[in-house]
């Protein structure tokens, strides 16, 4: 059986080699790249991957070009910056192989200041809180590494374009009726400078987004 992997990239040249020198057998690389400029999509195929190109640009715009682009009928999404190692995807995927869960997500663990501030730490943990007392559900992280069906998903016809993707995955999923747990991965400090939350702008996107999400 081969599961692919979708990896959302913006400017990951750095850390793609490492990346993708951890995937594990049987696990099938899919980056999907949203506009590099430093040849990210070049260092992927040299090192064997399937290159997509996302033309819309958004961290869900990304998911979802890589989600069209799969095959598996079970499909993992992480990010593309060696904050997360390959190497944990089985223990991801596993309930989702196994019948126990339809949506399994990677709960980061870290002791590195330097791979989770401590501002985007908190407001992860806000988020999960506020997503716990909506659905019920036990959930204290909405990370990066996700494992799911990919017809499954698909059905569920997501819109978000941008960082409220994950988010709007999780609520659409227990809307759904889904089975959804989570599994500890390690959560490492990202190779290169950080699109997302590592930069105040990119931060005050994800929670705008994320508040957006919450808003509908």
């Amino acid at each position: 059986m081969t599961i692919d992997v979708v990896l959302p990239c913006l400017d990951e040249a750095r850390a793609l080699p490492w990346v993708l020198s951890r995937m594990p057998e049987g696990f099938r690389p899919v980056v999907v790249d949203n506009g590099s400029t430093d040849g990210s999509p070049d260092v992927a195929r040299a090192a064997g991957a399937h290159v997509v190109e996302a033309f819309q640009r958004g961290y869900g715009a990304a998911c979802h070009a890589g989600l069209m682009a799969t095959t598996s009928d079970v499909v993992c999404v992480m990010d593309a910056d060696a904050s997360l190692d390959p190497g944990e995807l089985p223990s991801v995927v596993g309930p989702v192989l196994s019948g126990q869960a339809d949506l399994v997500i990677g709960r980061r663990t870290t002791r590195s200041l330097r791979a989770w501030s401590p501002p985007s730490r908190l407001a992860n943990v806000a988020l999960a809180a506020t997503v716990r007392r909506r659905t019920g559900l036990p959930l204290r992280d909405l990370g990066p590494v996700r494992a799911f069906r990919r017809q499954a998903l698909i059905d569920l016809e997501l819109t978000d374009q941008r960082f409220g993707y994950p988010l709007q995955t999780l609520l659409a999923a227990h809307a759904a009726g889904w089975a959804i747990t989570e599994v500890p991965v390690r959560y490492l400090p990202r190779t290169g400078r950080s699109k997302v939350t590592g930069t105040l702008p990119g931060y005050v996107r994800t929670v705008r987004d994320m508040r957006a999400v919450l808003a509908r």
